[in-house]
């Protein structure tokens, strides 16, 4: 049977060869007819369809047939990705499926007179197929299915099973269906199925139907689930095996001790953990919680986090829970409460630690810290030291931020060969080649920013290093780029006035100098220059070069603007050292030197699980905080330290960054719309109260375990607070304005802070948590929602994501129903054009693009000004212009925010707006690619400077 019908008959040309029409790239698939028939999947016929549908509808010149044969071979090979993308999804496609990815093709590909020809081909072929059936005979029942084992042996399929696995998959969820859940997996069931496509059908049949239902999304996890037990008990007893919900409950502690026991000796788990008492730990495991992820966060861990062996998963949720608990309570008294105390927390996605933790916690490699931010030297054992360093920190998960002021500039004298420099570039380059070749320990993709300040004579390089065009040789096309910006920088901004870039050999100071000291002598070489005295630099107007980075911002997304000088004058470390940078992310502020590599252990609260109707909930909220910070505590006496370096530093100060995830949850929770005053009061609200019960357990680890060994001289140690290090920066301006109102008792916390002392140099950093909030099934950090409903992709895929807060207020009003899923997606998940919903939940459910950027700073300064370290802050501007950008930076920058991340910026937005009946996550409905090049500029030349859940993307995993 064909599948596109071609309308008048044409001579069949060669069929396009390219890796998705190649029928030896897909071997092993197979195509379920509609009659239950499985033939092999043959790709070339997809090619020959389309050819002959695209021939007969645009004429078979010669011209045109060449034109053709291009779309087609590309057409083409979309099409057999879409299908065969993910490894686990199966080996067997049903017509259907095959059909939608043409339809679906043909519409992204904007063949409007194609495909509407082939929907209706296909609407004329279903009615066809209708009217035969009225009144035909039903066939005659040829047997049951069968399964294939893996040894090749044919059983009975357990219909049963299959039945009560999908109901208890559905139990207590209301809008859902077993019965939809069931008609649509035998839909893809033939005979000799096997037990891994068995597992997964169901699967498939729940996903397609979350965009109507958000509740689907738990029952595609449960299903998910069922399949995993499967995988985990059959490694453990070395036989097939499985288990449902209902009897997991009950071998959920023989379980667990038999994964503890084949972990040690597959090398995957720590033997010190089989030192526990593992009867009083097993007891703990609550097997209920197994049930409480939706299908992205436990395909996430499924993917990239369960312990395996050989390509096998033998973790189940609650162990790996368990086994992260106990890898941080290793060094406490009482390991096996503490360990309960974690496990409960983390199990209950009250708090959630970062993703080195929990890739290594109770392993016998435990680099569980998450960021580095190193200083790189101005020689060549310095400079390489640096690159080998990155390497090492970066296999075992971590992220890095380095510092390359140091280095001298482009032009600069080299004394030992009397030769000149060829600057920073070059080098950044191997950083960059060495991120790529060391791509933390094979689990995802090695990640570094570059950091530079802006009078560095090598900037305006810098700045190009994203670019698609010119010499490859001085472009780093997958290092993170950001600027660290002087506040003089700003203020001749604002002046118009003149900048002049040095080459660090000759202004060496000013590295390490901000505030007033850094003027001073900024302004001395500048002197200096005129009259001659210095061989590199170079002057320019500071609005100039200003624009010159917002552009490149705009155009290839590096290099982010952070800001130097509040970032030391706010530091509570600045008796002791320097910022020279942040970190990967942005979020981290901590000194760096040549003995010294910062490190930061991070974590974050779950704001939605704190929130009530009333607003938050300060009791909960400040036990979470208190034993969140515990863990963190021990991170770092556990911590395995690839450099000495890193162990130094973080001995020395202890650094920690709390953060915290589903803030617009929270907000739709307590009913403020996120562009709103009163969505800024909350988020000053709340992250006082973080910063309030933050402080204070630090204070409490302090009296039980001791102060850190900089404490004296420490901000902290002279009272000062992040509410009054504010200050400190309006001082250094001339002024701030930011409202700096408290509601908890500061003064009380001072004292004790100055009495006692504190555990940690610092506390809080705010992260991007884009894996973390997925797990636990809320939104990211800070984030305002991307769209309400569209699909998000990231290395285990893509899924369907609905806005679980509007569907329960769509439905309430009577309003949720098959045309607004249609419009939902026509709209590209925006709720703003659609006439029929309410104002007051068309400015609740505003999306991130139709919320001015000012509001998400204006509620960053709040957040800022309790906070110790930083922000990882994605800024939005729908339409960007060079206006607006300069706007929005210099408001970032008067409000003393530290950093900003990302800016996400639209130029097209590309949604399928056709009738497929569901989206399983790769026939999608809703498929959006934002980029931040300029609708103007050809993408082959700037190339995308954001994709919003970009698989490869730091930020987006």
């Amino acid at each position: 049977m064909s599948l596109l019908h071609p309308v008048a008959p044409v001579a069949e040309p060669p069929l396009p060869r390219s890796a998705g029409a190649d029928p030896a790239s897909t071997p092993g698939y197979q195509l379920i007819r509609r009659n239950g028939a499985v033939t092999p999947f043959d790709p070339a016929k997809i090619a020959l369809a389309l050819t002959k549908a695209f021939l007969a509808v645009e004429g078979s010149s010669a011209a045109a047939s060449r034109r053709v044969h291009a779309i087609v071979a590309d057409l083409t090979a979309q099409i057999v990705a879409g299908l065969t993308r993910r490894a686990d999804a199966g080996r067997t496609f049903h017509i259907e499926d095959v059909q939608d990815q043409v339809e679906l093709a043909l519409m992204r590909g904007e063949h409007h007179k194609v495909a509407r020809a082939y929907v209706l081909y296909r609407e004329e072929r279903a009615r066809e197929r209708a009217a035969a059936r009225v009144g035909a005979t039903a066939p005659p029942v040829t047997g049951e299915l069968r399964l294939r084992l893996a040894s090749g042996a044919l059983v009975p399929l357990d219909e049963v099973r299959l039945a009560a696995v999908i109901g208890e998959a559905t139990a207590g969820l209301a809008d859902v269906s077993s019965d939809a859940i069931l008609a649509e997996t035998r839909r893809n069931l033939y005979d000799g199925i096997s037990v891994d496509e068995l597992g997964l059908a169901p699967i498939l049949a729940a996903r397609t139907l979350i965009e109507r239902e958000p509740n689907y999304a738990r029952v595609s996890a449960r299903l998910l689930l069922d399949r995993l037990r499967r995988e985990a008990l059959s490694f453990l007893a070395g036989r097939p095996d499985q288990a449902t919900q209902a009897e997991m409950a009950e071998r959920y502690g023989d379980y667990f001790r038999a994964y503890l026991a084949r972990g040690i000796d597959e090398e995957r788990i720590d033997p010190e953990l089989a030192r526990f008492d593992i009867e009083r730990i097993a007891e703990a495991l609550l097997p209920e919680r197994d049930l409480q992820f939706d299908y992205l966060g436990l395909q996430t861990l499924y993917d990239r986090y369960f312990l395996h062996a050989r390509g096998t998963r033998f973790e189940l949720p609650q162990a790996f829970f368990m086994r992260v608990a106990m890898g941080l309570a290793l060094r406490e008294v009482d390991r096996e409460a503490r360990a309960i105390e974690f496990y409960r927390l983390l199990s209950s996605f009250d708090f959630m630690a970062s993703t080195p933790t929990l890739f290594n916690s109770g392993t016998p490699r435990a680099q569980l810290a998450s960021c580095f931010l190193t200083t790189v030297a101005d020689d060549l054992d310095g400079i390489f030291k640096a690159i080998k360093d990155n390497a090492l920190l970066a296999k075992y998960s971590g992220g890095l931020g380095n510092d390359w002021t140091r280095v001298r500039g482009l032009g600069a004298h080299i004394r030992g060969t009397n030769g000149e420099s060829q600057g920073v570039v070059p080098f950044l380059k191997v950083a960059n080649d060495t991120a790529i070749a060391v791509n933390q320990g094979g689990k995802r993709k090695g990640a570094v920013c570059a950091y530079l300040e802006t009078w560095h004579i090598d900037i305006e390089e810098f700045l190009d290093l994203r670019k698609n065009t010119g010499d490859d040789r001085r472009r780093t096309h997958d290092m993170n780029t950001a600027n660290w910006v002087p506040d003089l920088f700003m203020q001749r901004i604002e002046q118009d006035g003149p900048w002049t870039l040095f080459s660090p050999d000759e202004t060496p100071d000013l590295h390490d100098l901000y505030g007033p000291a850094f003027k001073t002598a900024y302004e001395g070489y500048e002197a200096k220059a005129a009259r001659g005295e210095l061989k590199v630099f170079k002057q320019l107007r500071a609005v100039d070069l200003w624009r010159r980075m917002l552009t490149l911002l705009f155009e290839t997304g590096h290099p982010w603007v952070t800001f130097k000088d509040p970032c030391n004058i706010r530091s509570p470390q600045s008796h002791v050292g320097v910022v020279h940078s942040s970190n990967l992310c942005t979020e981290i502020t901590l000194n760096t030197s040549a003995d010294e590599v910062a490190v930061c252990n991070l974590g974050s609260v779950n704001l939605l699980a704190h929130v009530t109707p009333d607003g938050l909930d300060h009791q909960r909220l400040a036990r979470t905080v208190k034993t969140a910070l515990r863990m963190l505590d021990n991170v770092i006496d556990i911590n395995f330290y690839t450099i000495p370096e890193a162990r130094r530093s973080n001995l020395r100060h202890r650094p920690v960054g709390l953060g915290i995830m589903g803030f617009q949850d929270a907000l739709h929770a307590l009913r403020l719309p996120y562009g709103s005053d009163a969505a800024i009061r909350f988020a000053d609200e709340s992250m006082e109260a973080i910063s309030f019960h933050t402080i204070s357990a630090s204070v409490d680890l302090a009296a039980e375990r001791g102060r850190y060994p900089s404490f004296e001289g420490s901000l902290w140690s002279k009272g000062i607070l992040p509410i009054d290090s504010i200050e400190l920066l309006a001082e250094g301006r001339g002024g701030l304005d930011l409202d700096r109102s408290t509601t908890l008792d500061w003064e009380g916390l001072r004292a004790r802070v100055t009495t006692i002392g504190m555990r940690h140099s610092n506390t809080m950093a705010i992260a991007p948590t884009a894996t973390i909030s997925n797990i636990c099934g809320v939104s990211q950090s800070i984030e305002p929602a991307y769209q309400n409903l569209f699909v998000k992709s990231n290395m285990s895929g893509d899924f369907t994501v609905v806005n679980a807060f509007l569907v329960r207020d769509l439905k309430s009003r009577g309003l949720w129903d098959e045309v607004m899923v249609s419009d939902l997606k026509y709209y590209d998940g925006s709720v703003g054009q659609i006439d029929r919903i309410p104002d007051d939940l068309k400015a609740l459910y505003a999306t991130a693009f139709e919320i001015d950027a000012s509001w998400l700073i204006e509620a960053a300064a709040r957040r800022q000004k309790w906070i110790d370290q930083a922000q990882s802050l994605n800024l939005y501007v729908a339409n960007p212009s060079g206006r607006k950008l300069d706007e929005t930076y210099r408001l970032a920058w008067k409000r003393g925010l530290k950093t900003t991340y990302y800016l996400r910026s639209r130029s097209a937005t590309h949604v399928e707006k056709s009738t497929l009946k569901g989206t399983d996550g790769k026939l999608n409905a809703v498929s959006a690619v934002v980029s931040a090049a300029p609708i103007s500029v050809p993408e082959s030349e700037f190339g995308k400077a954001c994709v919003l859940d970009d698989p490869d993307c730091e930020a987006c995993q």
